[in-house]
């Protein structure tokens, strides 16, 4: 009897997705059909779920890696790559990334990371071109079932977890250096439009009242429920706050914090420390923007100084020949 292979199938939208044990490919797509609610008569295609290949030859079936995922196709239908969402925040709401629900058949089920672990099996390299929470998902992975996955020892499972988050960090940190410049910029240009217009009163104040839409904030702590789980994270959470959070938790100290976190006090010192340093690089990078402008914008006030003393001296002459 032909040794029977688990696999994966789902149906072009990726919405339903199911886990089978077949011995062919034609028992796939009978069982698959079954699964996904196809009709005995209608004529399907059988595609990799990851790229688009199409699968009729039985003999390439059974030579594809086990737990393989297929895509059955209508007539009608044609693969397209799995769609991602993907914000400023991502390896925070890493449940809600990829648009699809699997439903396994099998009592042999794995995780969704286990798609990422082989991956990373063929090609190491691929880490640059994972997103947030992909990284985050196999961060998240306890190490040993990292390490069976990957054929590692635990070792260098656990030094892979440490670089993928290092990665994770260094992105977290490029994105909040980039949205400190574009703050910076934006209130360069507030601060130019303000001297060259003139001051006009505001109506209501309404334009001056930041609006904050509807975010949950922990009545205990007075934190944002955000706040604490970036805070209680694994690796270097004071590199994934808010300047704002970081001046919260620097203010309070270690002994309002220790209950915050429900930890020792080493560990939450360890964690005011850090914030601290880290609130003050992020001072040490405004001002040194601040040096850069003063040394390359041209002095204002100086030049309204020096017009008014150019135009003081051409009425004074006037004036005398008058009188």
């Amino acid at each position: 009897m032909t040794d029977r292979k688990p696999c994966k199938v789902c149906n072009f939208t990726r919405q339903k997705s199911y886990g089978l044990v077949v011995p062919s490919l034609d028992e796939l797509k009978i069982k698959g059909c079954e699964s996904l609610g196809f009709t005995s008569t209608d004529t399907v295609k059988v595609v990799l779920e990851d790229d688009g290949t199409i699968v009729e030859d039985d003999a390439y079936f059974l030579c594809l890696p086990l737990n393989t995922k297929f895509m059955l196709l209508h007539e009608k239908e044609t693969w397209s790559p799995v769609r991602r969402i993907d914000g400023g925040t991502a390896w925070m709401a890493r449940e809600s990334m990829l648009l699809e629900t699997d439903a396994v058949d099998s009592s042999s089920a794995v995780g969704p990371w286990w798609d990422l672990a082989q991956q990373l099996k063929q090609d190491m390299a691929s880490i640059i071109l994972m997103s947030e929470a992909d990284l985050q998902t196999l961060v998240d992975v306890p190490c040993h079932e990292l390490a069976s996955a990957l054929g590692f020892q635990v070792k260098k499972a656990e030094d892979l977890q440490e670089t993928l988050q290092r990665v994770l960090d260094r992105r977290e940190e490029e994105r909040q250096s980039k949205e400190l410049l574009q703050l910076y910029i934006k209130a360069v240009e507030k601060e130019d439009r303000q001297q060259e217009e003139p001051t006009q009163p505001s109506e209501g104040g309404a334009g001056d009242v930041d609006m904050l839409d509807g975010i949950e904030v922990d009545s205990a702590s007075g934190f944002m429920s955000r706040t604490l789980m970036v805070l209680k994270g694994k690796t270097s959470p004071e590199t994934r706050l808010s300047t704002e959070d970081l001046q919260m938790v620097v203010t309070r100290g270690v002994e309002s914090m220790e209950p915050v976190l429900g930890w020792d006090t080493d560990r939450t010192s360890a964690l005011v420390q850090a914030c601290e340093a880290e609130l003050t690089r992020r001072l040490q990078q405004v001002q040194a923007l601040q040096s850069i402008r003063s040394t390359t914008q041209p002095d204002s006030t100086q030049q309204s100084s020096e017009k008014s003393a150019e135009e003081e001296g051409e009425e004074t002459p006037a004036q005398g020949r008058c009188n």
